[in-house]
Order: C-alpha cells, then structure tokens, then sequence
C-alpha cells in the first residue's frame, strides 16, 4: 500500500503541469519547549518525498486557514493545537503552479503519535541539529523563525 502516495504524488505533477492551478495550503511550525532543554522542532518525513517538512498540507473547499491547519496536525502526527500564531504567508511556483502557503506558530500541543498512511516518520529536532535533508523551503523557514521578530512575513516559498 506504500506505494500508493508516491503514485498518487506522481500523478498531481502531470496534472500541475498541464493546468497550472491556483493552490492554498497550511504548514506549522510545532515546537516543543520544555525546561533546561533547547527548543525543539518537530518535522515529518512523508512516504513519497526524500526530505523532512514541517507538517501541514492543502486547505479544504469551505475549510478555514486556522481548521486546515488543526485538522493536518491532526491527520499527519494526532496533535491536538492550542493557541496558534501567524508566521507568514508566502508564494511558491515550483512544480508549474501557483501555490499559497500560510505559516502558522504552535508552541502549546499535544501529540497521540497516530500518523495517517502519508507520514513515513516524524521527529523533534532541535534547531542546532536539524536533519540533512531537510527540505530547502523548511530550511529557510526555520532559519526566519530563528532569527524573527514576530511581525508576520511575505515572501517567496
């Protein structure tokens, strides 16, 4: 059945390509404090994809921004979000199309561990000891979370 994603991944790339859609999608910047320890972040690997992400995914036809991120959270690592805060929002073209990404903040969560059949694996990784192959545009984004000044950002993916 793993083969399944990468299938169905393949198959939105042709479609990409040839309709050039307009797309909305949710990530989450989930990180886990806890008392004389560093900050840690937590990252998802999917099944059909090489690198770590920060976990998130499209938004629903009548879903909010703020329920498409609950409810990724919830699909992709079981987590329960409290209280989430605006990041930024940015655009992507990659992959011949014209794709929308807000960025939420979470620092207050739960996790059961239940992970839908999209997550290979997952992880907290502290920032000074992230994965190697992390994705290029979570790099970049964790990079600004370090170094933000919580006015919410705009840019490019």
């Amino acid at each position: 059945m793993r083969f399944w994603p990468g299938l169905l991944y393949a198959a939105s790339r042709l479609r990409w390509r040839l309709m050039k859609p307009v797309t909305l999608g949710v990530r989450l910047i989930l990180v886990k404090r806890e008392s004389n320890r560093d900050p840690e972040i937590l990252l998802v690997k999917h099944t059909y994809q090489k690198h770590w992400y920060l976990p998130g995914g499209g938004v629903k036809r009548g879903e909010t921004l703020e329920e498409a991120a609950r409810r990724e959270a919830g699909e992709e690592v079981g987590a329960i979000l409290a209280s989430l805060r605006l990041f930024g929002i940015y655009t992507n073209f990659y992959e011949h199309k014209s794709d929308h990404v807000v960025v939420f903040v979470c620092n207050d969560f739960t996790l059961s561990g239940k992970t839908d059949h999209e997550i290979a694996e997952y992880g907290f990784f502290t920032f000074s000891d992230l994965p190697g192959d992390l994705s290029p545009g979570t790099r970049r984004r964790l990079d600004e979370y370090v170094k933000h000044d919580s006015v919410p950002i705009v840019g490019t993916w």
